[in-house]
C-alpha cells in the first residue's frame, strides 16, 4: 500500500494544479509526476545529478521569461 504525505505549496500553485487536475481527471500525483518527467534525467553519457536537472529547469524558465545572456558572456563564464 502506498504511503501518502502532505506538502506545502502556495495557494496560487494549488489553484494552477487544481485547474490541470480538473481538465484531465488525473490525480495530483499523476500530474506532478508528468511535470517532473519534463526535466531530462540524463543523456547517452549518463544520468544527470539533481542539481544539474534543477539547473536545466531554471535555464528553461529564464529563457521563457526572456532572460538570456550573449554567447560572449556565456563563453567567458564557462572559461572558453
Amino acid at each position: 500500500m502506498a504511503e501518502y504525505t502532505s506538502i506545502q505549496i502556495y495557494p496560487e500553485t494549488r489553484k494552477s494544479l487544481a485547474k490541470l487536475k480538473e481538465s484531465s481527471k488525473e490525480s495530483y500525483d499523476d500530474i506532478i509526476r508528468k511535470l517532473l518527467e519534463l526535466i531530462p534525467k540524463g543523456d547517452e553519457e549518463g544520468e544527470y545529478t539533481e542539481e544539474f536537472r534543477i539547473g536545466i529547469l531554471n535555464a528553461r524558465l529564464n529563457l521563457k521569461k526572456g532572460k538570456k545572456i550573449s554567447l560572449t558572456k556565456a563563453k567567458a563564464k564557462l572559461g572558453v
